[in-house]
């Protein structure tokens, strides 16, 4: 697997830190990677984002036009299909931490299983994965159930 440049930015106190933030999403997204067979350039770049939901808000609305906060947004860098390795940007990730502590809460999930799970469905979508129609998303759920499995983490679907 190639080498991945990860930048983290972390906007909002509640997270936990920074280290440990970029160590529980790189053990997802390597995990994806070789769940799905995923490819990208040597050096290629992914960019994370651990907000709050009130900038999440902002952000969707901007880019979405849903201006509400959801537990996790990708933002590709380039127009990659299902199969076809990524460009030199794979593109952004962003977090809501109020959103993924109360998922996590209500699913009865520890907030660190819920948001390695939110890396993985958000990396894949990097990678032209989607969750439209039901074969996508049953394609993109099982590839999250391998990957989580591999992780020692439950089936966030069951």
């Amino acid at each position: 697997m190639n080498r991945l440049e990860i930048s983290i930015s972390v906007n909002d106190n509640g997270w936990p830190g920074e280290a440990g933030l970029l160590a529980l999403c790189e053990r997802a997204v390597s995990a994806a990677a070789a769940s799905a067979g995923l490819d990208w350039p040597d050096g290629a770049e992914l960019s994370l984002l651990f907000t709050n939901d009130a900038e999440m808000a902002v952000i969707n609305g901007e880019w979405r036009d849903k201006p509400v906060a959801t537990n996790v947004l990708s933002f590709p860098g380039g127009d990659v299909q299902v199969g076809e390795p990524a460009g030199p940007v794979l593109g952004d990730l962003v977090f809501a931490r109020e959103t993924v502590e109360r998922e996590a809460a209500e699913q009865e999930k520890s907030f660190e299983d819920h948001l390695t799970h939110l890396a993985v469905h958000g990396f894949l979508h990097l990678f032209g994965y989607d969750h439209i129609d039901d074969d996508e998303a049953e394609e993109m759920e099982e590839i999250e159930r391998q990957t989580l499995s591999g992780l020692g983490i439950a089936d966030p679907y069951a």
